[in-house]
């Protein structure tokens, strides 16, 4: 009897031992995969290897009396132990085969339901020596028919659940055989539990569990190496379909549009056919990202995507090239389906996109190309329809088809762009200044800041002989910035010369206006050259502030918050809406020359200054007439009561040099 002791005792230690291991490799697995089936399965075996340490002890106090407290103890030990184990272990299962994770609070809530369930199966008849089969049902025959509902219960869920990996189909099987062996001992126990042969039976189904157990924790072995092959298959395929494709929208990505535009050019001569290779860039993409942030770009990016994969037009190709820059290729048969085309791209890309409770509206200019008839290789193709799509935004068209002369002009704009920004980085770029006359006082109300380029080999350029390249090469916001530190600069250095502080206005295109570092640009230069804010002014034309009106209205709001003047430059060209200029807060309207020129000869502009002047001060703005080139017209703007003039009458934009005589005397 003292060796059957020591037998049980040594046999159930080495369960907990080799448990305890499988329990270890199985948290290394975990801190290398962090999933969370691996987590509640390592809890699992743990909670096993602490049954099995509780059976080593139970089996070598087995001499004592069931009813005691220790045996008592011991045997809800282990009841809950293995309640835990069977229940950590099939929630682990159900997380890996479904890859669905499961909440916490409903893990805690079924292993404290196990656990307490266990507690009151061991209790129940506990301390009642007359009641032995009864405790014996209670903690014995019961649990084992509900193991057994569990074990099948999993099996015939894994059944209908895709196998994950061999190691599911293994499972599978032994669960069917546990929940079987579960069934069978429930059924003896009840009607054969007095035989005298029942006990070997006893024996033999603890040897099976430890063989059933070993099975169970090695095809967790299995599967986590299964999981962790799938897992490497699937970031090589990943990475293969990443270098395929992008990563944010799906699209065809650069590599693969080339690498597939061949096969569709053999194709379509193939079949007497062209191939119409369209290149869109978004409008204001930037203004998106910065207004409603990175989320929303992402997600329109993906749209357009998704839009331009699904159009009637059924494209060939469509990829994203960098950005919010697309290429769109289909194939056709006669050229007007190339209108058509276009007018569909167009209205893709404007329906409006709804994110968030908003909808945002966006534009599209197209660049195109046309295989075989303006390039028989990919890249060649690519590259004319981006010098198309080029010009059309430096021309601020929809659409531009390639044509040969744009080689030429392409060829300028490339070697204008860098002397331009070597220009800059010489500061080869020179501020001339036209005074503004106050008419009220007669004395100079302040300056229009306007540039002039000291070319190296051309000599003294005027706007007109270079911004048009500058607008073609989007290089407006960097000259803006150049300007307004240059202006803020020459402010300082009036003020540290000649103790005088002078209005400097500075001339800002659109797209810096609208750009949202503006404002915090501004403040920099501002504090950098300790310049008080109502000595800058800044000038947009009414296109500006259409192009988005509310938008432009916060940034005025927010430039005059800080002391900073804004007036609308060549007023009366543009939209000349007077909802808008109502609503604006702008400090000066600034009549165009065109107005001012025939003034005196025509009643109608006359009529129409008049009109102006009489409008803004009725809206409590400042009237400031451009282009005053005579007598006469000064006498008519005195007479109809405008605040400013400037021009050539008053004087010519000059250098910093010659203005500074002004202040001299």
């Amino acid at each position: 009897m003292n060796e059957q002791l020591v037998a049980n005792t040594f046999l159930y230690l080495t369960n907990a031992i080799v448990f305890g291991v499988l329990a270890f490799l199985l948290w290394q697995f975990y801190r290398g995969f962090g999933s969370q089936h691996v987590k509640y399965w390592q809890f699992s075996l743990q909670a096993l290897t602490t049954s099995q340490l509780t059976m080593t002890v139970k089996a070598f106090t087995a001499l004592s009396s069931p009813t005691s407290v220790v045996q008592v103890v011991l045997e809800g030990i282990y009841q809950s132990s293995y309640f835990v184990f069977v229940s950590l272990f099939l929630i682990g299962l159900y997380i890996a085969q479904t890859q669905k994770p499961l909440a916490r609070r409903y893990v805690v809530a079924i292993a404290g339901a196990s656990f307490a369930t266990a507690w009151l199966f061991t209790l129940v008849y506990a301390f009642a020596d007359g009641h032995v089969y009864d405790r014996f049902f209670m903690r014995e025959t019961l649990p084992e028919f509900l193991f057994g509902l569990a074990y099948m219960g999993m099996a015939f869920f894994s059944y209908r659940t895709a196998p994950v990996h061999v190691s599911s189909r293994i499972m599978q099987v032994s669960f069917v055989i546990y929940g079987l062996r579960f069934f069978v001992f429930s059924m003896l126990s009840t009607f054969m539990v007095a035989e005298v042969w029942f006990s070997q039976v006893i024996r033999f189904f603890a040897f099976f569990d430890i063989g059933s157990h070993a099975v169970i924790g090695f095809s967790m072995l299995i599967w986590m190496q299964g999981a962790e092959r799938s897992a490497a298959n699937s970031a090589k395929n990943k990475a293969q379909y990443l270098g395929r494709h992008d990563s944010l929208t799906g699209s065809l990505n650069r590599e693969q549009v080339l690498e597939k535009m061949p096969e569709l050019m053999r194709n379509a001569s193939k079949h007497n056919k062209q191939l119409s290779i369209f290149l869109l860039d978004i409008k204001r993409f930037k203004f998106i990202n910065d207004t409603y942030g990175l989320k929303t770009g992402d997600y329109i990016l993906g749209e357009i995507a998704r839009r331009l994969r699904d159009s009637l037009f059924q494209p060939q190709i469509v990829g994203r090239l960098s950005g919010d820059s697309f290429v769109y290729v289909f194939e056709f048969e006669h050229r007007q389906q190339i209108s058509r085309a276009l007018n569909h791209l167009h209205e893709l890309i404007a329906r409006p996109y709804q994110y968030d409770g908003q909808d945002i509206m966006l534009q599209c200019s197209v660049g195109y190309s046309f295989y075989p008839e303006h390039g028989d290789s990919a890249e060649t193709l690519l590259q004319l329809s981006n010098l198309a799509l080029f010009h059309a935004e430096s021309r601020n068209e929809a659409s531009k088809q390639y044509s040969d002369d744009m080689q030429v002009q392409g060829r300028h704009l490339l070697a204008v762009e860098k002397a331009i920004k070597l220009a800059m980085e010489r500061d080869e770029f020179e501020l001339y200044f036209q005074p503004q006359l106050n008419l009220l006082t007669n004395k100079l109300e302040g300056v229009e800041a306007l540039i002039r380029w000291n070319h190296p080999d051309d000599g003294l350029l005027t706007p007109n002989q270079f911004l048009p390249d500058v607008d073609a090469l989007a290089l407006n916001s960097a000259l803006d910035n150049y300007v307004l530190d240059k202006a803020c600069r020459a402010i300082a250095r009036w003020h540290q010369a000649y103790r005088r502080w002078v209005t400097v206005a500075v001339n800002i295109t659109a797209v810096e206006f609208q750009d949202p570092k503006l404002v915090p640009s501004i403040q920099a230069l501002l504090l950098r050259y300790d310049v008080p804010p109502n000595y800058l002014e800044l000038e947009i034309t009414e296109n500006v502030v259409m192009t988005d009106l509310q938008s432009a209205m916060d940034t005025i709001v927010e430039l005059q918050t800080m002391g900073i003047k804004v007036s609308i430059d060549d007023f009366g060209t543009g939209y000349s809406s007077l909802a808008y200029l109502r609503k604006l807060p702008i400090d000066k309207i600034k009549i165009d020359r065109s107005f001012i020129n025939e003034m005196a000869e025509n009643d109608s502009d006359l009529t129409i200054v008049k009109s102006m002047v009489r409008l803004s001060h009725g809206l409590g703005k400042r009237v400031l007439a451009e282009g005053v080139e005579t007598q006469t017209q000064l006498d008519i703007l005195r007479t109809l009561d405008c605040d400013a003039v400037q021009g050539y009458f008053i004087s010519k934009p000059i250098s910093e040099a010659d203005l500074v005589k002004y202040f001299k005397r």
